[in-house]
Parts: C-alpha cells; structure tokens; sequence
C-alpha cells in the first residue's frame, strides 16, 4: 500500500513553518491517540502514521530530502536518507516525546532553552508561633524573635563552589535535571542521579557549606505586632524565610499570635467582659463600684437597687480594637452578689432579725415556690 504524502497525514502545506507542523501535529496526537479511541482498531496505525510524518518534517535536514524525493530519500534507494524504514518506524516515540514535554513540560519539569536550565530554588517558608499578652494586643507592640533559619553562604554566594568557581553543567543529563528512558512508546523522565536534578554539580565545594550554598543561623528580627491582634491571627514577612537554593529567592516568615488568658478579663472579638463581685447590702441598696479597664484606666459604675447575680451592665467603646480599623468594642461588667461569710453573732442576729422582715422582699423566691406548690398540688390530684 503506498505511503500518504507527509504533509497530508499532518493536514499542512509544503510551505508550512516548524511552528505550523508541531501546532498540526499536536493536534492530530490528541485526536488520535489509540487511549482515545479505543473501539477503533485504526487508531493504532492513524497514530503512528502521524509520528512517522512528524519525525521527518520536524528536522530540516530530513524535510529538505523528503521535499525533494519524496518517500524514496527514506526507503534506501537514494542513500541520501539519515534512517531506513525500520528506524524510522521505532523513533516514533522520540517525535511524541517532543510534542509530549511541550504540552506538558510546565508539570513535569519541562526544558529550557538551549543551555542548561536554571535550577534555582524558593527556599521555604517558615513558621514562627508567638504569644502576647491581651494588654499587648490591645496596645500593639514590636518584638523582638529570634528564628533559626537557613541563609546563603557569604563564602560562596549560595552557590556552593569554593573559590568563586562556578558550578559546572551535569555532564549525564547536560543540565537538564532529568534523564530518559524510552519505555514502550513513550519516553519517561527520572530525576538525574548524578546531580539529583540540580542540572549542575560542584566539583570544589565550599568549605564552609560543604556544597550546599546555605548556612544554619539564628536571626534577630523585629516584629511589629498591630493592635487589635487576637489567636490565630497571621502577620506575614515577605523573604524572611529560608534562603533558596541554588541563588534561588528566600521564602517568607508566618509569624501565629496566640493571646494569653487574662487574670481579669475575657475576651470575644472585640468585646471585653468582666465579672464584678458586690455585696449582699450594695446589691440591695444600690451604690458604685469602681473597675478596672484593659488600657489601665478605672470606671465607676453606678449599681442599681435590687441588682441580681448575671446582671449586666456595658461600658461603651472599652474594649478592644478592630484589628482593621472601625473604633473599640465595649466592656460588659456581669455582677455577682456575694453570700457573705465568717458572720459574728452579732452579725447572724442581724440577718435573722432582717428576715423576719422580709418577707415581701423576695418576688423571685415567692414566685419560685409559688410554682412548687401549685406542682405539688397537682400530683396530688
């Protein structure tokens, strides 16, 4: 059966560019690859039509003689043809693999231009977990943190060769970083096993990195923490990470507030709260008392008569800043009636002497075992 003319299998023109034929072929791969068309049993032979035909335009050595002669510069008849027919056939995957990293080479590593690739490397980011006090929050403060981190070597730059040398092109995968191997129809990349895909060795390494262009220190840096900041808040300090490999870019330093608990108050959001104990005669007859606030300050707040334990009461604007602007939050005070005790006899005499005399001044109890009775009742019944 005579062959197709090559142009034709790819859907060119004679005059097409090398962009036009790889752009015509990898569109023909995807539409004809046999994983694509499983139930057509002229898929395989369609695809490896197409890989012949590319093989040969691709290289313009090859395409000069197919333009000229036509199949017979290929066939062993004219002598001019770099292959025969049967090498011809099993370099098909060498065309694929072409097409194959161009389409994929961002996932997989990819190459570069005509020399070496870069190698260069972000170094990572770092996490630092830092605890301030709520009075620190509610302030803002700057701190000072030490980091244990990795940075560039002065000696060598971060390039990890003494002297000033230069790394050197990996000579197994000519600094590629990967190496070939052609399994089947395809061809599969590995990481190189001589420069473990750096694409680059050092033959002198630095003495004070030992090759690796990155030293280990503790750095001392200044964090400034902005009011408002409450647990799990994020502050990020762009490049104060690990330094990269290779003259590669630091990464960056996460610094996770944790806010401590406070003796005093509690805090939900931008809300403060706060429990005030008061006397059994305070609550009863009104009066102030005076508390504190979370910027060091005091407030009176005027108790009012017959106060009960949980009530609460809300002082506007003291309590703690948005961490994005928008003014304060407020402060609630929640009181606790107090149940004296160590009462003298005179002072047991007193109360006894008061409850018999109170006997209207309890509306919650009253209306409490007015309930138990009228439950009782109805049990009985």
């Amino acid at each position: 059966m005579a062959k197709r003319d090559y142009y034709e299998v790819l859907g060119v023109g004679r005059g097409a560019s090398a962009d036009e034929i790889k752009k015509a072929y990898r569109a023909k791969a995807k539409e004809l690859h046999p994983d694509r068309n499983k139930d057509n049993p002229q898929a395989e032979s369609d695809f490896k039509e197409i890989n012949e035909a590319y093989d040969i335009l691709k290289d313009e050595t090859r395409k000069a003689a197919y333009d000229r002669y036509g199949h017979a510069a290929f066939d062993g008849g004219m002598g001019g043809g770099p292959r025969g027919g049967q090498g011809r056939q099993g370099d098909f995957a060498s065309a694929f693999s072409d097409v194959f990293e161009d389409l994929f080479g961002d996932f997989m590593g990819g190459r570069g231009g005509a020399g070496p690739r870069s190698r260069a490397q972000r170094g990572s980011d770092l996490r630092y977990n830092l605890r301030v006090t709520l009075e620190e929050a509610y302030a803002g403060v700057q701190k000072s943190i030490n980091v244990p981190t990795s940075i560039a070597c002065g000696s060598c730059n971060g390039t990890g060769a003494e002297g000033g040398s230069e790394p050197q092109t990996c000579p197994t995968c000519s600094g590629m970083g990967k190496v070939r191997a052609q399994q089947g129809f395809f061809t599969v990349e590995r990481t190189c096993p001589t420069c473990a895909g750096a694409g680059q060795i050092v033959k002198n390494p630095c003495r004070t990195c030992q090759g690796a262009g990155r030293v280990e220190k503790e750095r001392q840096l200044s964090v400034n923490i902005p009011a408002g900041v409450e647990t799990g808040t994020r502050i990020r300090l762009a490049g104060e990470g690990e330094a990269g490999m290779r003259g590669g870019p630091s990464g960056d330093l996460y610094i996770f507030i944790e806010v401590r608990e406070h003796a005093l108050f509690q805090r939900d959001g931008t809300n403060l709260f706060c429990r005030i104990p008061v006397s059994i005669a305070t609550a009863a007859l009104g009066g102030e008392v005076e508390v504190p606030t979370i910027d060091g300050g005091r407030s009176r707040v005027r108790i009012p008569e017959g106060a009960q334990t949980g009530k609460q009461m809300r002082l506007r604007g003291k309590g703690m800043p948005a961490l994005r602007g928008g003014g304060h939050g407020d402060m609630l005070i929640e009181l606790a009636v107090e149940t004296p005790v160590n009462l003298t006899a005179r002072q047991k005499e007193i109360l006894r002497e008061f409850e018999k005399l109170s006997e209207n001044n309890n509306p919650e109890s009253s209306s409490f075992f007015s309930k138990v009775r009228s439950f009782w009742d109805g049990m009985k019944g």
